[in-house]
C-alpha cells in the first residue's frame, strides 16, 4: 500500500513514544490516511506533532480546528482560529473553518458572515470561491432565504459547472419558491452550454415531472441514461413518470432496470406492484408488494396495497387484516383510514366505518370526498340529522364545494327542512351549476319536486 513506511514510521513513533522528523508533506499524508481509516484519535496525534515541529503553521493550525469540530469540539476549534488569525488575520480558510464551525453550532447568520469574508479574500482562489458560495448557500437556506441561496448557487455553477452538488440544490431551491418555469429556462440554457450533464438532465427531468409535463420528463431522463447508463435514479425516475402516462408494462420494465445498478428497495417493488395491480394481474402484483414488506415491514403503502388487491381478489376480509397493518404502521394516515372506512362499509361493517371515516377527518378535513362518503353513509343508517351536521361541517371547511351544497340541500328535504334545503341548493346552483345532476343521484325521487325543478330551471336560464 502506498505510504506504508510512512505510516508504519510514525506507528512505531507513538508505541514507542519517540520524536522523529516528518516533512509537512508527510504530515499531511499521515492526517488524511487516519481520517480515511476513521482514526481520530491518531489525527489528532499527527496534527499534534506537526504542531510541535511547525508551531506557526496556519495550515495545522487549521487542520486542528477542523478536527477538533468534526468531534464536536467547537468551542476549542474557535479558540485555536483564533491563534491563527493572530498569524495570518485574512486566511481565507480561517473564515471557512469558522464559518462552517457557526453552522454546525446554529448560528447561521454569523456562519454566512464569514463565509463571505472568505470569497472577499480568496485572491482568486477559485476553490475558496466555490466552496464560499456554495457553504453560503447552505446558510441562506438554512435563515429560509432562498432567493440569496438561489444567487450563490448559480455563481458556484458559474465558476464549475461539473459541481452537482450545487445543481441539485438549485433544484431543490427552484422547487420550494415554486419557480419550475424559472427552472425550467435555467436548465435548459445550462443544457445549451453543457449537454453531457447527466445531473442537469435528471434535474431537467424532476421539473418536468412535477409540471405534469411527464413525456418531456421521459425524454430527460433518456438523455440521462445514454449519458450514465447505471444511473439508477433515472430508471426510477422514468419509471414514475412512464406509470403516469399508464405505459405500465414499460413502467415495470425500467423500475426492474434499477436492480442491475443498485439493491432492490422496497419502495421499487411497491411501485411494480402498483403497477401490476392498475393492469389486473393481482398474483404478480400481491408478488411484489410482499417483496417490499419483506425488504421494509415498515412500509404502509406496500400492506395497503395488498388489502387493495385482496380486496379486488373477493378476498376483502383477509385483506383488512394488511389494511390494519398499514395503519398500526402509520396512525395519522388520513389515506390509510380512508381505504379501512370504505372496506368495512363494503362488508356491511357501519360501525367500524363510522369510526374510520371520523378518523379520516379528524387527521385531515381537507379531503373533500371524505364529507360525503361519511354523511351518505350515516344517511344510509338512519342517521339522518348527524349526517346534516357532518356537511355543515364540511361546508365550513369547503364553502367552495358545489356537491356539499346539494347533498346538503338533498338531506334537509328528507328531514323536512324545506326552506333551509332551497337555501343551500340556490348556492349550490350558483357555485357549480352543471353539478345539480348530483341532487337526483343521491334522491331520484327529487326528478319529481315540482319546487327544486323550478328552482334549477331558473338558474339554466342564466
Amino acid at each position: 500500500m502506498q505510504h506504508d513506511d510512512l505510516i508504519k514510521r510514525f506507528e512505531e513513533l507513538l508505541a514507542n513514544n519517540t520524536r522523529s522528523f516528518f516533512d509537512s508533506d508527510e504530515f499531511d499524508i499521515l492526517i488524511d490516511y487516519y481520517l480515511t481509516a476513521n482514526q481520530y484519535h491518531k489525527a489528532i496525534k499527527a496534527v499534534d506533532f506537526a504542531l510541535e515541529q511547525y508551531p506557526y503553521s496556519i495550515d495545522f493550525l487549521i487542520r486542528k480546528a477542523q478536527l477538533l469540530s468534526a468531534n464536536k469540539e467547537t468551542r476549542k476549534a474557535l479558540e485555536l482560529l483564533v491563534q491563527a488569525e493572530a498569524i495570518d488575520p485574512i486566511h481565507p480558510e480561517i473564515f471557512m473553518t469558522r464559518g462552517s464551525i457557526y453552522s454546525i453550532i446554529g448560528l447561521p447568520e454569523k456562519s454566512v458572515e464569514n463565509f463571505k469574508l472568505a470569497i472577499e479574500h480568496a485572491a482568486g482562489a477559485q476553490e475558496i470561491v466555490e466552496d464560499g458560495y456554495l457553504y453560503l448557500a447552505f446558510e441562506y437556506e438554512n435563515l429560509e432565504q432562498y432567493e440569496d441561496a438561489i444567487y450563490c448557487l448559480k455563481k458556484t455553477i458559474d465558476l464549475n459547472p461539473k459541481n452537482n452538488a450545487a445543481l441539485y440544490e438549485l433544484s431543490f431551491c427552484f422547487e420550494v419558491c415554486s419557480k419550475d418555469n424559472e427552472a425550467v429556462e435555467y436548465f435548459d440554457k445550462f443544457l445549451d452550454k453543457h449537454s453531457y450533464s447527466d445531473c442537469a438532465w435528471f434535474n431537467l427531468g424532476v421539473v418536468y415531472n412535477r409540471l405534469g409535463l411527464f413525456e418531456k420528463a421521459i425524454e430527460a431522463y433518456d438523455y440521462v441514461i445514454a449519458i450514465k447508463e447505471d444511473f439508477a435514479p433515472a430508471y426510477f425516475n422514468k419509471a414514475n413518470s412512464l406509470a403516469n402516462v399508464n405505459q405500465l408494462k414499460e413502467a415495470i420494465a425500467c423500475y426492474e432496470e434499477t436492480f442491475k445498478y443498485e439493491k432492490p428497495e422496497a419502495i421499487t417493488y411497491c411501485y411494480i406492484g402498483e403497477c401490476y395491480e392498475k393492469l389486473k394481474n393481482f398474483e404478480q402484483s400481491l408478488i411484489n408488494y410482499n417483496r417490499a414488506t419483506s425488504l421494509d415491514p415498515n412500509l404502509g403503502d406496500a400492506w395497503i396495497g395488498m388489502g387493495i388487491v385482496m380486496d379486488q381478489q373477493d378476498k376483502l376480509t383477509e385483506g383488512i387484516h394488511y389494511l390494519k397493518k398499514a395503519i398500526e404502521i402509520d396512525k395519522a394516515n388520513a389515506d390509510y383510514w380512508y381505504v379501512l372506512g370504505d372496506a368495512y362499509q363494503k362488508l356491511g361493517f357501519a360501525e367500524e366505518a363510522k369510526e374510520s371515516y371520523k378518523k379520516v377527518i379528524e387527521i385531515d378535513p381537507a379531503l373533500e370526498n371524505i364529507w360525503l362518503d361519511y354523511s351518505n353513509l350515516l344517511f344510509e343508517e338512519g342517521d339522518k340529522e348527524e349526517a346534516v351536521e357532518v356537511l355543515a361541517l364540511g361546508i365550513k371547511h369547503h364553502p367552495d364545494n358545489a356537491e356539499l351544497f346539494y347533498r346538503m340541500a338533498a338531506c334537509l328535504l328528507w328531514v323536512g327542512k324545506k326552506q333551509e334545503a332551497l337555501t343551500y341548493l340556490q348556492s349550490a346552483l350558483q357555485l357549480d351549476y352543471k353539478k345539480h345532476k348530483e341532487i337526483f343521484k343521491f334522491l331520484p325521487e327529487l326528478r319529481k319536486n315540482r319546487t327544486v325543478l323550478d328552482m334549477i330551471k331558473s338558474y339554466r336560464k342564466r
